[in-house]
């Protein structure tokens, strides 16, 4: 089945100023944030994954991240932008300092209970709950990994540019843990989550790897199990024949 690599935008002025950046417009990559980029570009020419796709959030700073990831790639890879993967609308959080927000009451419930949080509205910002993030950025994916499993077959690979709380959000679900604790994920700036999605249950392969080998996430040649079934006992790991026990 597909595999779906999520990738954070690079470092962005916001980050570097402690700002809760939302859907503010104008929000780029800083040069941290460029090299992050560039150099993830390099490590999947390096890996040669046959991409069917990258998908981005339409804010700018995860178009940056795209654009500078694919100018290492080798021919040209389909380009399209989904909203589903947006950033998390924070309403009136929108912009604010970290530090600030942080002494809120309800910053303790985005820690402990971040399935019963909605942020509060903003006549500038939309506003949203975390559970209509995680289930809208879930349908971007799923949305996505069928209509790429139609046209490109089931060993599709494909990148989602997102951000920091939706690429956890979508782990989160695949891992099978409650939204409740997916703030135990941590993902960095230009990090790679790779889910690999069946028709029985993902398989989460990878979670904030900022610098490893990426190619074995190439698709086997010859599946060891029937689609959908774990390796008993783990596997040999990639770039092995698969064998039980």
């Amino acid at each position: 089945m597909p595999t779906v690599l999520l990738v954070r935008h690079g470092r962005s002025t916001s980050n570097t100023a402690g700002t809760l950046a939302g859907w503010t417009p104008g929000v780029l990559l800083d040069e941290t944030g460029e090299a992050q980029a560039t150099a993830l570009g390099r490590r999947l020419a390096a890996a040669g994954l046959p991409l069917a796709e990258i998908v981005t959030s339409p804010l700018e700073r995860c178009v940056q991240t795209a654009d500078l990831l694919t100018a290492p790639l080798e021919g040209a890879v389909p380009r399209t932008v989904h909203d589903g993967l947006g950033e998390c609308r924070y309403g009136a959080w929108t912009g604010r300092p970290i530090a600030e927000l942080a002494k809120e009451e309800l910053w303790k419930v985005v820690q402990d209970r971040p399935s019963e949080v909605r942020f509060p509205d903003s006549e500038a910002y939309e506003a949203e709950s975390m559970a209509q993030m995680q289930a809208r950025a879930l349908a971007a994916v799923h949305e996505t990994d069928a209509r790429l499993r139609e046209s490109h077959g089931p060993d599709a690979v494909w990148i989602a540019v997102s951000h920091g709380d939706v690429i956890k959000a979508i782990v989160s679900d695949a891992s099978g843990a409650h939204l409740d604790d997916f703030q135990r994920i941590h993902v960095d700036p230009a990090s790679v989550s790779v889910v690999r999605y069946t028709s029985r249950k993902p398989f989460v392969l990878r979670v904030n790897d900022v610098g490893g080998d990426l190619a074995g996430l190439r698709p086997p040649e010859r599946p060891a199990t029937p689609e959908g079934d774990a390796v008993v006992g783990g596997g040999a790991g990639a770039g092995a024949d698969e064998a039980v026990g």
